[in-house]
């Protein structure tokens, strides 16, 4: 119910948006099926390749992995994966809600994302160009750290619902 009400209110801006300036709209459109288009690929592929891994690692395997018993080893196992991994939000949280529903802790889960969307192990390079490699090694590991606190909150508060 709440992604038709969503869709009815960007509808109706859209149309007050065309009777108002016709030609920014169109050309708005054509900046946003563009960025569609340069986004598809990337978000089919990551898609894809949770899919397969859903497919080959069963429910038992990622309960196992980085489901609820396994624990601070589970948590430390999905924080190094995030952060070593460069998938943007719009394709990481629906990942995450894949991975939780076949059996991924919510702690495990919550360092994942938090590491995926802090830790920049792999965008380093360029942050230490425009930063230096004291402020990046600095913000990389207290971002890290930091990751495991939101992990243990959101164990508390998503785990006993």
């Amino acid at each position: 119910m709440g992604n038709y009400i969503i869709y009815a209110v960007t509808l109706i801006l859209l149309i007050i948006s065309f009777l108002k300036d016709k030609q920014k709209t169109k050309n708005a459109l054509k900046k946003a099926w563009k960025s569609f288009e340069n986004i598809l690929p990337e978000f089919l592929g990551v898609i894809m390749l949770v899919g397969i891994l859903l497919v080959v690692l069963n429910p038992q395997v990622i309960s196992a992995v980085i489901g609820a018993e396994s624990g601070w080893f589970g948590v430390i196992l999905a924080a190094l994966v995030g952060a070593v991994t460069l998938i943007p939000g719009f394709v990481a949280f629906p990942t995450a809600a894949m991975l939780l529903q076949n059996g991924a802790g919510y702690m495990q889960i919550g360092a994942f994302v938090s590491t995926l969307m802090m830790v920049g192990i792999v965008t380093a390079p360029v942050e230490i160009k425009y930063f230096g490699k004291k402020l990046t090694i600095a913000r990389n590991v207290l971002a890290f750290v930091f990751s495991f606190l939101v992990a243990y909150i959101i164990g508390k508060v998503a785990g006993g619902i």
